[in-house]
């Protein structure tokens, strides 16, 4: 796990990255989810490196959670563009990742670039490429919330990047029904699982946290529900309802705490601890490391949250999960059971999350489905379809076919 991947190099280093007569993949992440995500297909590229020339760069539009989350992989980018200054506006980003990924692919020429979900970088990344001609391959493809503004930008974001993108890894036959649904080819179309199993398989569980409040919790003694708030839509007075629900569900139930880590976003900040600092029975922590969150969310009775990522992780490790949003985009969390979309009123959030303490049968009947997101071999599915975009580059060797994706009850052990 502990293994570095790449050796960073600064983009001035570019002309010295060769592609020494293999298939040049150029990996993008910006983010931490992206990180999570893209990390276990940038393990599993980095077994074909007979074949293909790995390059990892990374946008930093998130700093210090992104290294965060590489490192719990032992990934280290190529080259790191630092692209992120604080309180920079959307258009701001957009118009310096647009110049510095354009240079940066115009140098190096790769014959792909893969990204990976719905952040700006995404979408700089997939323009930056089609532009200079150059093929795009775009994972966890085909998601959809039906409002432009809802998840914002996110939903524009991944609107765009599918229609300059070459290769789509549906991680659902819902996401691959959109797809085709807004005119994309069938044979463009690979269904291959949420690479998101992939991480979690990756990641062993853990006696103690890294965090050390965490371990200072009374486990067994008390009940536990993993929160977390950070989506742009939610700033404001939809924060504010949460965590007014938050506050109003610690004083009910006596016998929970409420795990919040808390976004680095200092508009995340600034109202989450002014209407729950120093709160009973709230912890306010800095964000977690990887395998930390996996390890709380494991130990909690479900998840309070907005997070796409994580309302994939809970129908791997059985856990249910109530949505902090007005709509999702992945409506296979809701069609297994595990899901419930709650909005951001005080009112149907507590509501929502009671029904869950008070009936442990409620939880069990959230948690009775199959995990719609795969069987954690999403990330080989995706690196033998690139394997077979390259035969110039793979000797006349054959490319055995990626295996099946079967629905399964889980594929990680809770």
């Amino acid at each position: 796990m502990n293994r570095r991947v790449a050796d960073r190099q600064t983009p001035r280093d570019l002309s010295a990255i060769g592609h020494g007569g293999k298939y040049r993949v150029c990996v993008i992440v910006g983010t931490r989810p992206e990180a999570i995500k893209m990390a276990p297909v940038i393990l599993e590229l980095a077994q074909h490196r007979h074949v293909i020339d790995t390059m990892v760069v990374t946008t930093a539009q998130h700093r210090e959670m992104l290294s965060q989350a590489l490192d719990a992989f032992g990934i280290k980018p190529h080259v790191d563009l630092g692209l992120m200054s604080t309180k920079q506006a959307l258009a701001d980003f957009t118009a310096r990742a647009m110049l510095a990924l354009s240079s940066c692919f115009a140098e190096t020429r790769p014959d792909l670039v893969l990204v990976q979900g719905d952040t700006t970088t995404v979408l700089c990344a997939a323009l930056a490429a089609h532009y200079l001609g150059i093929p795009v391959g775009h994972i966890e493809a085909g998601l959809r919330s039906g409002n432009l503004r809802n998840p914002f930008p996110e939903e524009l974001n991944r609107r765009l990047a599918s229609v300059v993108a070459d290769l789509h890894f549906a991680p659902t036959e819902t996401a691959r029904q959109n797809l085709l649904r807004e005119g994309v080819p069938d044979e463009r179309i690979v269904v291959t699982g949420n690479t998101i199993v992939d991480a979690l398989r990756r990641m062993p569980r853990k006696a103690l946290f890294d965090e050390p409040r965490l371990n200072a919790l009374p486990w067994g003694k008390r009940r536990f529900v993993l929160c977390t708030v950070h989506r742009r839509e939610n700033l404001g007075e939809p924060l504010a309802n949460i965590c007014r629900a938050v506050g109003e569900l610690a004083s009910m139930h006596t016998d929970t705490h409420f795990v919040f880590p808390v976004h680095l976003n200092p508009h995340v900040r600034d109202v989450v601890f002014d209407e729950l600092g120093g709160m009973p029975r709230v912890e306010l922590l800095d964000p977690l490391g990887y395998a930390d969150l996996l390890e709380l969310l494991r130990r909690s009775e479900f998840a309070m949250t907005d997070s796409g990522g994580i309302q994939e992780e809970c129908p791997s490790l059985g856990k249910p999960v109530l949505i902090l949003r007005k709509n999702t985009e992945r409506p296979e969390v809701v069609a297994a059971g595990f899901g419930r979309v709650v909005g951001t009123e005080t009112l149907a959030i507590v509501d929502a999350a009671t029904l869950l303490l008070d009936d442990v049968r409620e939880i069990e009947k959230m948690t009775a489905g199959e995990n719609p997101f795969g069987d954690g071999m999403a990330a080989q599915r995706i690196v033998q379809t690139l394997m077979r975009r390259a035969p110039r580059h793979a000797g006349g060797l054959p490319v055995p076919e990626g295996p099946a994706l079967l629905p399964t009850r889980r594929a990680v052990e809770p």
